[in-house]
């Protein structure tokens, strides 16, 4: 029987603090084998590898999201060495550009996310990249710099996807495809094969439908394996066995 393997959530986030233990107590019972905790500062990226400590299926992902340098975080590279150094640690994530609040720091996220990539490139760990409104800055520093990744909660065009996964990095599908309106990530599942594609929560955000609105979690990617089974017309079982194979190969698990 297939698996759930959620390959992007934020149980960091304060709105787990009243049942994060809870929630996650829960998880292996509920058909998810592995959950991978992105950091989006250093602090985060603590905690993860905390949670990844505390529980056998979660790893950590550690580095700096675009709005963490929008507070004028500077890349500290002794620091991510000593993470990188930690057990379960599997990729250089969450980061990438975000130039949907605001355009005022894009050079500094340029910047942070080249460092990053480049980072991640000398320790030869994978990336998770944040893209929002920010397609073509984001394809042309893929292209520069050739990193093994994913582009999570993909937003971007069919065009854009075949271009990242013809460079080799897959597609992070979450609840969004389940929402009434989202005709781009639909198209982008029918084009693109199954073998690219990753399922993630950003958990607490981004629940699919029926819970949309609602506080996410790893099991609800059930609904978002469904609707991607749907879109393919293949079995539900199958998407469930091919996501969890294709995040354990990106992400050496």
């Amino acid at each position: 029987m297939g698996m759930i393997f959620d390959s992007h959530a934020h149980y960091d986030d304060a709105r787990f603090d009243e049942c994060r233990d809870e929630i996650l107590g829960q998880m292996q019972k509920n058909n998810v084998c592995g959950i991978i905790n992105c950091g989006t500062d250093i602090d985060t990226s603590l905690f993860a590898i905390s949670l990844a400590k505390k529980y056998d299926f979660v790893y950590a992902a550690v580095g700096y999201h675009p709005e963490s340098v929008d507070n004028g975080t500077c890349f500290d590279e002794r620091q991510m060495l000593k993470l990188i150094k930690e057990n379960k640690v599997v990729a250089i994530g969450e980061i990438g550009l975000d130039y949907y609040w605001d355009t005022t720091f894009k050079e500094n996220q340029i910047e942070m996310f080249e460092r990053q990539l480049q980072f991640a490139a000398a320790h030869s760990l994978p990336v998770i990249i944040h893209d929002r409104e920010a397609h073509a800055d984001t394809l042309q520093l893929i292209k520069k710099h050739k990193p093994k990744g994913v582009l999570h909660c993909f937003s971007g065009s069919v065009e854009m996807a075949k271009e990242v996964v013809g460079l080799g990095l897959y597609i992070g599908v979450g609840g969004v495809v389940t929402f009434k309106n989202s005709k781009k990530i639909v198209e982008v599942i029918k084009e693109i094969p199954l073998e690219r594609i990753l399922l993630e929560t950003d958990a607490p955000y981004l629940a699919p439908e029926p819970f949309r609105g609602k506080l996410n979690r790893s099991d609800y990617i059930e609904f978002v394996a469904k609707k991607i089974a749907e879109i393919k017309n293949v079995d539900y079982e199958q998407v469930l066995l091919q996501t969890t194979e294709n995040t354990k190969k990106l992400f050496n698990i």
